[in-house]
């Protein structure tokens, strides 16, 4: 697991979208079916937007109609030797 990132709410404000920090730091959450991700179905990775840690994978993603997007599993953590 990576490190911790530790910022101070003002860094965090800075880094991140009005929307993302809201969703990511006050717990809050977006409006169904508006968000860029709930009808995307490229391949890829979907990670963190603030930290950037691959959180899921497009093999994993299904279109539940709940209006966000959607994954049966995470993505599998690397072992650290």
């Amino acid at each position: 697991m990576p490190d911790k990132i530790v910022r101070s709410e003002e860094e965090w404000k800075k880094s991140l979208t009005p929307e993302q920090y809201y969703v990511l730091r006050e717990k809050g959450t977006e409006h169904p079916f508006v968000n860029e991700f709930d009808d995307h179905f490229e391949p890829g990775a979907y990670a963190c937007a603030a930290c950037g840690q691959e959180l899921f994978n497009s093999e994993t993603k299904f279109n539940s109609g709940c209006g966000w997007p959607a994954f049966y599993a995470p993505k599998p953590a690397i072992a650290s030797s």
